[in-house]
């Protein structure tokens, strides 16, 4: 027989609605209450009757993750971050790629597209401030433009970029490239990009506009950019916008005989698979996936309330420093 939330509060000592709480992982429950109930949920087996939910509530049971495109790791990583995360919650994730286009993107953040699901996660690269969802629940994950009144989970550009400037800084380096400018997403670029201006001010290093050097975020174009500069421009550190970016600067580096990281440094942004697994391996910043799709979720849910208003919410990110930076 089935054990019941009614069998799981007889156990912990708790009302069914507090059971309840802890299985659909509310927030408003003290984590000593929340302890106890998840003991006596293990401890008989409690299986969520996920169609039973369902049909009382009136949800699908489904999420529509929206990107631009799995060309770039990093959206390949963020998916099967939210995807992990809505699987501990009963909830199945349906992917679609927007390719970055206007028209694609407005229709999903007004609830439109061919499949109904619960609500929209989007990674959004052309939305504008004067975009706007209808009632149908909506989370952007990315860089909004302030005062954008929809919900968002991000993490702090700005911080992170000098973050991983100040860490090619703390070991020496003084002419360091910025590769990667005017291209990607404009928000995170302009984050990014005074993240690194920041650092270099905070050290006492007059900027030099030479060093920023103009490349989009794949592999090959980095790659080509370092290329054609690095003679001429002579930096000691990169910073590149992405993994992806600094990947393409290492494969530009070794083909030219340029010790990494003697004679230079790079650093990325994103801590993609293949940055642990290059030579050498990449040092990079890794923004937190798994809290960026748990809060995501989170404030999918929150929709819900009546009496929501639209949250700005910021995940973590870490330092990861390896033999690409170290000396």
């Amino acid at each position: 027989m089935a054990v019941s939330m009614s069998d799981v509060a007889r156990h912990a000592g708790v009302s069914q609605r507090t059971v309840s709480n802890v299985v659909n992982n509310y927030v408003h429950v003290s984590p000593a209450t929340r302890a106890r109930v998840q003991a006596s949920l293990d401890a008989l087996g409690y299986r969520p009757n996920t169609a039973a939910r369902r049909l009382r509530t009136g949800r699908t049971g489904t999420v529509t993750l929206a990107v631009p495109t799995f060309r770039e790791r990093y959206f390949a990583d963020l998916a099967e971050a939210v995807v992990a995360a809505a699987r501990d919650r009963g909830t199945t994730i349906l992917v679609e790629t927007t390719g970055g286009r206007h028209d694609l993107e407005v229709e999903l953040l007004r609830g439109g597209g061919d499949v109904l699901t619960d609500g929209v996660i989007m990674s959004a690269v052309s939305l504008s401030r004067s975009d706007q969802r209808s009632t149908h629940p909506v989370v952007l994950v990315g860089d909004r433009e302030p005062g954008s009144a929809i919900d968002h989970v991000g993490i702090k550009n700005r911080e992170a970029a000098q973050a991983a400037v100040t860490h090619l800084l703390d070991t020496g380096r003084r002419r360091i490239l910025l590769l990667g400018a005017n291209n990607g997403p404009r928000r995170s670029y302009q984050l990014r990009r005074q993240g690194y201006q920041a650092a270099l001010k905070k050290h006492g290093i007059e900027l030099d506009p030479a060093l920023i050097v103009d490349s989009d975020w794949s592999t090959a174009a980095a790659a080509d950019a370092i290329t054609r500069t690095y003679a001429r421009l002579r930096p000691d550190g990169i910073f590149a916008m992405n993994d992806s970016a600094a990947l393409g600067a290492l494969r530009a580096l070794q083909r030219n005989h340029i010790d990494v990281p003697g004679e230079v440094s790079v650093i990325g942004f994103d801590d993609i698979v293949e940055s642990s697994l290059s030579t050498p391996t990449l040092s990079t910043i890794a923004p937190l996936l798994d809290d960026i799709a748990s809060t995501a979720l989170d404030l999918l849910d929150e929709q819900l309330d009546d009496d929501h208003v639209p949250q700005h919410r910021m995940a973590g990110y870490e330092l990861r420093v390896r033999e690409s930076t170290t000396r």
